[in-house]
């Protein structure tokens, strides 16, 4: 029975790299660039865009009798 090894681009670099039990730092290919990826985090590189508020419509005037 022959095992392959399933390749998926490195998130930092793009190198292809083995993901697999065999590969420690899985997705990525080195220590190296997991760090980098995970300075990214810390310092907030990465961010979900999010709408702002919905404008708000000024309230209607009072009804006057």
């Amino acid at each position: 029975m022959t095992t392959t090894v399933k390749l998926v681009p490195c998130p930092t670099c793009r190198k292809p790299t083995a993901f697999s039990a065999g590969n420690p730092w899985r997705p990525f290919c080195s220590e190296r660039c997991r760090n980098t990826d995970l300075g990214a985090w810390a310092n907030e590189d990465y961010r979900v865009p999010a709408k702002g508020p919905a404008d708000v419509e000024d309230p209607p005037p009072p009804a006057t009798h």
